[in-house]
């Protein structure tokens, strides 16, 4: 079992800049690719940033050039660093991790998540 614990939203006003992080523990292994997400009310739940385990990166178009996502294995810890935020990255933002399970045949994807972390930006 993966545990995700994300931590670092709150409040901030347009321009301004927060720093989320997400501690995974219980069965996590550090190759895992890493994600972050968010969902605003009545909106589907969206891709913002993904970190593989070779810390190759990719990037929602809206958030190129204003986010920035890293990782340290060592404390088993994602990072998602927000610049230049917008009223429009309001949303609850989730961690993710995909494992591939094996066993029963077939193989297949299963997706953990956090429980959130809110973030609000005002105009």
């Amino acid at each position: 079992q993966v545990h995700l614990v994300e931590s670092g939203g709150g409040l901030v006003q347009a321009g301004g800049s927060l720093r989320l992080s997400c501690g995974a523990s219980g069965s996590f292994v550090n190759n895992n690719a890493m994600g972050w997400y968010r969902q605003a009310p009545g909106k589907q739940r969206e891709l913002v940033a993904s970190i593989g385990s070779g810390a190759s990166t990719q990037y929602a178009d809206s958030v190129k050039g204003r986010f920035t996502i890293s990782r340290d294995n060592a404390k088993n810890t994602v990072d998602l660093q927000m610049n230049s935020l917008k009223p429009e990255d309001t949303a609850v933002y989730y961690c993710n991790t995909r494992i591939l399970v094996r066993t029963p045949f077939p193989p297949r994807w299963v997706d953990y998540w956090g429980r959130g972390t809110q973030v609000t930006v005002s105009s």
